[in-house]
């Protein structure tokens, strides 16, 4: 008969799964890829070096791991954030306005997990985060679309745009030349990317004071 694993035995491998990349997570979010080694990292979930590498054999396969954690983090936390929306211009403005908030209050993170020079296999991971946030952005511009809030545009095209302006102007080197409160940066980018997109001024500034901007 083949060995089944308990319950409980499933459950210790995934906290202690969880506890690795949080470990690793936090790493990132400190000093970048960079910082996400092994052997820092088990001591960082207080867990053996050894026990790391049964999960994940190499720093390659634990840092791939971990941007594919962010990424479902993220995509998750801007699902949340449309999903109360009243309409789908508002839950435009609330995935924008959300997305822009986490990058900023993350910015270290986002920049490991999205921009930060890595070897190919990792270009790969960072790759695919960016076109999950293209992806979902490109679903709320159409659904504004569809719904006749938006003018006929590419929605793809639409979005690989935004998800570019947000990375230079929130956590790239050109971001340091920005100025004003976080508040006032986030709340700036949202009118800029609703004006872009088609959205008249007095209306896209209703939506922006109108959108809560999420916290975590």
């Amino acid at each position: 008969m083949p060995y089944r694993r308990t319950d409980n035995v499933v459950r210790r491998l995934a906290a202690r799964h969880a506890a690795i990349i949080a470990a690793a997570r936090d790493a990132a979010s400190e000093g970048g890829m960079a910082a996400v080694q092994i052997a820092p990292v088990a001591a960082r979930a207080g867990i053996a070096a050894g026990t790391v590498y049964r999960y994940f054999p190499g720093k390659t396969d634990l840092v791939a791991a971990l941007v594919q954690e962010i990424s479902a983090s993220e995509i998750a936390a801007l699902r949340r954030a449309a999903d109360i929306a009243p309409g789908p211009l508002s839950a435009l403005s609330a995935t924008i306005m959300t997305l822009a908030t986490r990058m900023l209050r993350h910015r270290r993170l986002f920049f490991a997990a999205m921009a930060e020079p890595v070897d190919g296999v990792l270009d790969a991971a960072q790759l695919e985060f960016r076109q999950a946030l293209v992806a979902e952005l490109s679903a709320r511009i159409a659904a504004a679309i569809s719904g006749g809030h938006l003018p006929a545009q590419n929605a793809g095209l639409a979005a690989t745009a935004l998800v570019g302006l947000l990375i230079e102007t929130l956590i790239g080197p050109l971001a340091e030349l920005a100025d004003g409160s976080a508040r006032e940066r986030v709340q700036s980018l949202a009118l800029i990317a609703l004006r872009a997109l088609g959205v008249a001024d007095a209306r896209a500034r209703g939506l922006v004071v109108q959108t809560p901007i999420e916290a975590g």
